[in-house]
């Protein structure tokens, strides 16, 4: 466990009344997650951050932007607010520098790191014939390059960790055609953030490192999904992000049951799944308003 350098760190806050009752703590646990300044990244660091967790924060947005909430400045206070304590950078997880970079920051604020959270992606649904070179570019770049690059130069941290762990926000390896023919580019793009993970699970099992994705069963309310055409009518099928940040804290700290594959690394999850396994029954708290069987489920399922 790393813990902050700053004696004057402040006590964590109790966990908020909710469907999912944590059997686990991330107090003092250092976090560094890529693209964490609103959506979901930013709820799975306050959701962490109300355990007094330590949040290593490294995100593009330095300044506010038309179409987008919020900057890694702000996001940082929210974490603070919540409990934790935020070291916010900016950085581009396509920048090899920025990267190395971020993770020394870390160790020096923080004494180490004990989990990376590739949260940062692109996406872009268009078809082969529609999609611009530079769109696919950025979401290889992003996605692909991006979570292979943060794993890679975070592994001589989370080595001297006594509970390391990488967790890709990235889906199942589906290889249903239906998906591959939806949005060719797209779904390489996330699929290769999943073989990152399937890859690294059995290349650090002898580090005693664990490598997980996590996936939501619906559309999440995020800005990726409001600014598509007609965005602000598909996310009333959406749920809040609060629950794929619930979701990843019972991941990160073993509170759902042990997997069907019997390790705790090397697994695809699903929000659902592994809340479903935490003990939660009752998902309608998540909901934006729509009924349960009014939601619009995710791709890749």
């Amino acid at each position: 466990m790393t813990l902050s350098n700053d004696a004057s760190a402040a006590a964590p806050q109790s966990q908020q009344p909710g469907p999912y009752q944590a059997a686990g703590t991330l107090q003092g646990r250092t976090i560094l997650i890529s693209g964490g300044s609103r959506g979901i990244g930013l709820a799975i660091a306050t959701r962490a951050a109300r355990d007094g967790a330590n949040i290593v924060l490294m995100a593009k947005t330095g300044q506010p932007h038309a179409k987008l909430e919020g900057t890694v400045y702000s996001a940082a206070e929210q974490i603070e607010a919540a409990g934790g304590q935020a070291l916010p950078l900016v950085g581009d997880v396509r920048n090899d520098a920025d990267v190395a970079g971020a993770v020394a920051a870390a160790v020096e604020r923080f004494g180490g790191i004990d989990i990376v959270i590739n949260n940062a992606s692109a996406i872009d649904l268009s078809k082969t014939d529609d999609v611009d070179m530079k769109r696919y570019d950025l979401m290889q770049d992003i996605n692909v390059r991006g979570t292979f690059l943060l794993s890679k130069l975070a592994l001589p941290a989370l080595r001297e960790s006594d509970a390391g762990q990488i967790l890709t926000l990235s889906p199942p390896l589906n290889l249903d055609p239906k998906w591959a023919g939806l949005h060719l580019a797209y779904t390489m793009a996330k699929y290769g953030m999943s073989l990152t993970t399937l890859g690294l699970a059995e290349e650090l099992k002898v580090d005693g490192i664990s490598v997980n994705s996590l996936w939501p069963c619906t559309l999440i309310n995020t800005a990726a999904i409001r600014n598509m055409p007609g965005g602000d009518t598909i996310v009333q099928g959406a749920r809040a992000p609060d629950i794929m940040a619930d979701a990843a804290h019972a991941v990160l700290t073993s509170s759902n049951a042990i997997p069907e594959s019997g390790s705790w690394s090397g697994n695809f999850y699903t929000d659902e799944q592994v809340l479903a396994a935490a003990g939660v029954t009752d998902f309608t708290p998540y909901s934006l308003g729509a009924p349960e069987d009014r939601l619009i489920p995710d791709i890749f399922l």
